[in-house]
């Protein structure tokens, strides 16, 4: 049995751990704040780029480009988005377990797919497994701009349309609630399925619908990025609030039941004292 020391300093460094998981669940809401404002403010403008782009690619059978056309799919890209820190429960492993699955059911080595990843676990998870990892970035703020994603986004659209590979799929966690991240798969590149969600407005191009989509298409497959990164911000924030309140409250239980062992081991000794000095009189008579 622990003596009443070890029972001591237990409550007291299971304490200190519950502070600073409150800690870390209060800053994470706060970030979460944010980065759910930021991911819904983004909807407006990825429907209306969609709207154009759809209105373009099938509003006209004489428009094409390269970006909108499948091909025969020699290599893969797989552009996976995780976090650059841990505790933040399941997170990112049920990311990487998805995309994991997926190339172990599609391929059949590893020189038909390439990876690009958006944050440090997804980079050193497939590194470690001796992945083609072509691209990488770490170190992305909470709340990232545009700017700080642009040259990845940029070098993945250009890697497909240099032909790296024939087809890019995009995997992180989708935002439903505080409680409830899934985790998503989505098809970037080609722009093959692309459509619009609302009645298509008539629009007039000028220059033609070709040199438009010359421009838009490639800063529409960007923002697809930008956008999956932007929710995927707000589920990693609100996946770290609720394992830290996870934690907190597993410190709380622990506390309790360390303190009931701690007065039961003090009673216990209490009663041994008095039983010694009970018999020490009883002797001296």
């Amino acid at each position: 049995m622990a003596s009443l020391r070890d029972i001591k300093n237990r409550i007291t460094s299971t304490k200190k751990t519950s502070q600073i998981t409150k800690a870390m669940e209060m800053v994470s809401a706060a970030k979460l704040n944010r980065a759910e404002s930021n991911a819904k403010s983004f909807v407006p403008y990825m429907n209306k780029i969609q709207e154009v782009v759809a209105s373009i690619a099938l509003g006209s059978t004489d428009v094409t480009h390269p970006m909108l056309v499948s091909r025969p799919v020699n290599k893969t890209g797989y552009l996976v988005i995780t976090s650059d820190r841990g505790l933040a429960g399941a997170y990112n492993s049920n990311v990487l377990r998805h995309v994991n699955n997926t190339i172990a059911n599609r391929h059949k080595s590893n020189d038909e797919f390439v990876i690009i990843a958006i944050g440090r676990v997804g980079r050193d998870f497939f590194t470690k497994r001796g992945f083609n990892v072509v691209e990488a970035i770490v170190g992305l703020p909470d709340q990232p701009n545009f700017a700080d994603i642009k040259d990845i986004a940029s070098k993945a659209v250009g890697m497909f349309s240099d032909g790296a590979f024939d087809e890019l799929y995009m995997y992180y966690n989708h935002f439903v609630s505080v409680i409830q991240q899934d985790v998503t798969e989505k098809k970037v590149l080609p722009l093959s399925d692309i459509s619009s969600s609302t009645k298509l407005t008539s629009y007039e191009f000028e220059p033609s619908g070709e040199e438009i989509l010359e421009v838009l298409l490639p800063q529409y497959a960007e923002s697809l990025v930008y956008g999956a990164l932007l929710d995927g911000k707000a589920s990693e924030h609100a996946a770290r609030m609720t394992a830290m309140k996870n934690a907190t409250d597993n410190a709380a239980d622990l506390i309790d039941n360390l303190t009931l062992s701690y007065n039961r081991a003090r009673q216990a000794a209490i009663t041994q004292e008095i039983t010694e000095i009970v018999g020490g009189v009883a002797a001296l008579e």
